[in-house]
């Protein structure tokens, strides 16, 4: 190779070194800050947009309003148990630390989102259905969706052993990820009183745009939300997991916390 093409050759980046913990923790300490901005200013502007800009509903009244924090938070569930199950498998596969602390730190905000789903779903019922709950698919499966992600919390707190907690934890990630599927479909698969999707790859948006915009501002807003709690638990428990080795030790957290 000529020394021009080693000069205009870009230099690789190597991805598989941040499934190390010692890379990947200054990794996630620089991503955090962006990630906690972009949660803050989504979120407002997506409040001002839904609450105050987005006109009443013809039919729902104002009280259709919710949708701006139910349905990201519906929406989020899902995705999260998906990862959660993804990063607990591939610890479970391939036995690496890194994937089954991810795993452990999506499980708390996962949960917190089926419960905002839930409950937000709750209080949208009340008007629009008259009554708070209904043993619907739709929702019996979302309630099912928590007491997974509670189950997954509870084995990781019950053991000991990470090691066996993480192993433990992936399994019930794994068989409990049918039912994700189960709760997108539910409103196609059989009779319930819970609307279909307004937004749908295959056909126009059945909402105004101010409508839409404020949804995909809050959606974006609890994906920013997401990601930086994520980062934020997996970099203690890299801390907490690691805390024996010279490089957690060299730290200056890990100094001023001894």
């Amino acid at each position: 190779m000529s020394p021009t093409a080693a000069i205009t050759t870009p230099a690789r980046i190597h991805w598989f070194r941040f499934a190390a913990p010692q890379q990947f923790y200054p990794l996630a300490g620089r991503l955090l800050p962006w990630f906690w901005a972009a949660a803050v200013l989504l979120g407002v502007a997506g409040l001002v947009v839904g609450l105050l800009v987005a006109p009443t509903d013809f039919q729902q009244g104002d009280s259709y309003r919710i949708i701006f924090i139910h349905v990201p938070a519906a929406w989020m569930s899902m995705l999260m148990y998906v990862a959660m199950a993804f990063w607990a498998g591939l610890g479970l596969v391939l036995n690496t630390r890194l994937s089954s602390m991810m795993a452990s730190a999506l499980a708390p905000t996962g949960a917190l989102m089926t419960f905002i789903a839930l409950w937000t779903g709750a209080l949208w019922g009340k008007p629009t259905w008259g009554t708070w709950w209904v043993w619907d698919a739709r929702l019996t499966s979302e309630l099912l969706l928590l007491f997974l992600y509670l189950g997954f919390l509870a084995l990781q707190a019950a053991a000991e052993d990470p090691r066996r907690a993480d192993r433990a934890g992936a399994i019930v990630a794994l068989v409990g990820v049918v039912n994700v599927p189960i709760i997108y479909f539910s409103v196609q698969w059989w009779n319930t009183l819970h609307q279909g999707s307004s937004i749908n790859l295959t056909r126009a948006p059945s909402m105004a745009a101010p409508m839409l915009a404020g949804l995909l501002l809050m959606v974006f807003a609890f994906w920013a939300y997401a990601i930086a709690a994520t980062l934020q638990r997996v970099r203690a428990l890299i801390l907490e997991r690691e805390k024996d080795t010279e490089w957690v030790q060299a730290l200056p957290e890990a100094r001023a916390a001894r």
